[in-house]
């Protein structure tokens, strides 16, 4: 039999039943913030395939210059990145079940336009830390099934508190500052996106190479 949370004197099924509004996708009964927020990692994600799809297979492993990843790097970093946040901000929200977090009743306040600004500019150049510099030795095969596994495992904790006050669980970004679950995962979303950017500027750079080849120059 499965076991029934109880929070504040409630089972989970009852704060749920009091939570408005709610949204059903893919068979998830989503609170609204959590919908909105988690709709961003699905947008970004499609944007990636989508520009990893438009360079030619044989190119996805090639570094388009000594210094720069290559597709399939860059996809490795995003599961390196994305596990490391899915365990921080996962023990976060572990924190507050075990503390009786109650239900969401505050406006959802969205990743600050500053921070979503310097993620998408990509003139300065940022250094990776240690921990989330890709391998190089993963097939594409390998990098997507490690970042759809770390998708789902940063999924699967933001869910496990579907309907309940994200919006008070705070973690403080090192560079950012203090930001809640749900702008964590917008944080996550605006920098996969920034590696979108990323893979077409790979992907210009091969076209690049393709024609002056074809040229013969």
């Amino acid at each position: 039999m499965q076991q029934r949370v109880v929070i504040r004197g409630m089972t989970r099924d009852e704060v749920c039943a009091r939570i408005q509004p709610f949204n059903t996708i893919r068979g998830e009964v989503m609170h609204q913030h959590l919908n909105d927020a988690l709709a961003t990692l699905d947008a970004s994600r499609r944007a990636l395939r989508q520009a990893m799809a438009e360079i030619p297979a044989r190119s996805r492993t090639e570094r388009p210059g000594p210094d720069r990843w290559s597709p399939v790097e860059i996809v490795e970093h995003l599961s390196l990145v994305e596990t490391r946040f899915a365990t921080i901000v996962g023990g976060k929200i572990a924190d507050a079940l075990n503390a009786g977090l109650g239900p969401e009743g505050e406006s959802r306040t969205p990743l600050p336009e500053k921070i979503q600004s310097m993620l998408a500019d990509r003139t300065g150049k940022r250094t990776a830390p240690e921990a989330a510099i890709p391998s190089g030795a993963m097939s594409e095969a390998a990098a997507w099934a490690a970042a759809d596994q770390a998708r789902a495992g940063f999924r699967a904790a933001v869910l496990s508190a579907d309907g309940l006050a994200l919006s008070g669980v705070i973690h403080e970004h090192p560079f950012f500052g203090p930001l809640n679950v749900y702008q964590w995962v917008e944080l996550i979303a605006a920098h996969e996106m920034r590696h979108v950017a990323q893979v077409r500027e790979a992907a210009s750079q091969y076209d690049i190479s393709n024609q002056t080849a074809a040229r013969g120059v």
